[in-house]
């Protein structure tokens, strides 16, 4: 069974910067094109970025409200994908969740990705 366990979030000053982390198991990574989404409270979890199953040129895809601030990459080496997060505004405080999608397509939409991480927490304060 794939488990995905997130990391790196945490409290940051507004205009600072944070790196989320995503571990894989329990499956064969490569054959996975990746994603993050993110759930403010009171609001629904939504796409954030993702990332084709061999991340190559121009295979990653992102929300408009953080294109150019956000980056996600993977390493199929070491099993893990992350989210470089820079430019933080407040409005980017939420959860956010690791998933991962074995057809590799509909990366914007949550009902493509079969399996889920138990999210980790990100602050940004003004």
């Amino acid at each position: 069974q794939v488990q995905l366990v997130e990391s790196g979030g945490g409290l940051v000053q507004a205009g600072g910067s944070l790196r989320l982390s995503c571990a894989f198991s329990g499956g064969t990574f490569s054959n996975y094109a990746m994603g993050w989404f993110r759930q403010a409270p009171g609001k629904e979890r939504e796409f954030v970025a993702a990332i084709s199953r061999s991340g190559g040129g121009g295979d990653s895809y992102y929300a408009d409200s953080v294109k150019g601030r956000f980056t996600i990459s993977r390493d199929n080496a070491k099993n893990g994908v992350y989210l470089q997060m820079n430019s933080l505004k407040p409005e980017d405080t939420a959860v956010y969740y690791c998933a991962a999608n074995y057809f590799g397509d509909s990366f914007y939409s949550e009902d493509a990705y079969e399996f889920w991480g138990q999210g980790t927490q990100v602050t940004v304060s003004t």
